[in-house]
């Protein structure tokens, strides 16, 4: 007879114990979630990885993060998904502890167990390409999306441990993974905290994009943000795209790319960065349609933009190239014409 074992809290206390125990954590007032979690969880002993299995696997992981205040991740994660579809099968990954929104963003079910289901099938081993597609929404030929937790106080269901089990399955079951992350990067110390998720996907990723917004309480965000980064996830200076959002006069003054490129130069020593400019009517287009930039405007600003991101995290997974030229401050331009 097998056993499914669950984790049912009452509180934060008891799921902080409970997830430090490596179980899958649902809350006591929450009955669909914990029947969810009796119906998905496998059962089993987590066999041993085999050696070709793990040569098997050969997709990347993007992992989009920024501070808080909303500088547009989870747009920049699904048009970014988005885009890369069109070029190769991509997997988008909401994983966002404090407020899971690419569901709505894509006009898509937010009851679907998503990432959730995928780490409970991991806690115990179960979890491969298989499991990745079939708890993932098709939300194209090549875009397949797995949603992220329903409620910001069910973070507990996604404990680290299960994660670093799922990586090699969404690994498996696309040849990119986009993972829309949370803004908090406290918790290092405990894997059972809150930001964990977080960081796991950090730590796992093959490239970290940081996105910021162009207004001034936004750039300090970012300046302040990328600093906690490089101290919270060793080595990612390496594997970092920095991409400012909504970049626009009125903040920003007389050209603004070059006013946003040399203060992150001054204040985070970021010799280039990627500007996505202010395009509310795409944006707005795209919300009230529950679409892509690309389906709300073709050929508008914003979608040019992800576009050239695109190219350039191409060719960074490919071969350690930027592709297209990003903006870079005037000292670092200088540099480059001596």
């Amino acid at each position: 007879m097998h056993v499914r074992v669950i984790g049912v809290a009452a509180d934060d206390g008891e799921a902080l114990a409970l997830a430090a125990l490596g179980l899958v954590v649902v809350a006591a007032d929450d009955p669909v979630a914990i029947a969810e979690a009796a119906a998905t969880a496998p059962v089993g002993v987590a066999p041993p990885v085999e050696e070709e299995a793990v040569a098997a696997v050969s997709g990347r992981v993007v992992a989009v993060w920024g501070p808080t205040g909303a500088p547009g991740r989870t747009s920049v994660a699904v048009n970014l998904a988005a885009s890369l579809a069109r070029r190769v099968p991509t997997l988008l990954v909401d994983l966002d502890t404090y407020g899971a929104a690419v569901a709505q963003t894509l006009a898509l079910t937010s009851d679907a167990p998503g990432i959730a289901a995928v780490a409970r099938a991991a806690a115990q081993g179960e979890a491969d390409a298989a499991t990745v597609r079939r708890h993932a929404l098709r939300a194209s030929e090549n875009l397949s999306i797995l949603t992220g937790l329903p409620r910001p106080g069910r973070w507990s269901e996604v404990p680290p441990a299960a994660l670093e089990a799922s990586w090699p399955a969404m690994r498996a079951a696309a040849e990119v993974t986009v993972i829309d992350c949370g803004f908090g990067l406290a918790g290092a110390e405990s894997a059972s905290r809150r930001d964990a998720a977080t960081l796991a996907a950090l730590n796992e990723a093959d490239l970290v994009i940081a996105v910021g917004s162009a207004e001034p309480v936004g750039m300090q965000r970012l300046v302040d943000a990328l600093g906690d980064l490089g101290d919270a996830v060793p080595g990612v200076r390496d594997r970092l795209l920095v991409v400012v959002n909504r970049v626009r006069r009125s903040v920003a003054g007389p050209k603004p790319e070059r006013q946003v490129a040399d203060a992150l130069a001054r204040y985070a020593s970021v010799g280039q960065a990627w500007m996505i400019p202010w395009d509310p009517r795409t944006a707005d287009l795209a919300a009230l349609r529950g679409a892509t930039w690309r389906e709300a405007a073709a050929r508008g600003a914003a979608t040019l933009a992800v576009e050239r991101l695109t190219d350039a995290v191409d060719g960074r997974l490919a071969e350690g190239d930027l592709g297209d030229t990003p903006v870079r401050s005037s000292e670092a331009a200088a540099a480059l014409t001596d």
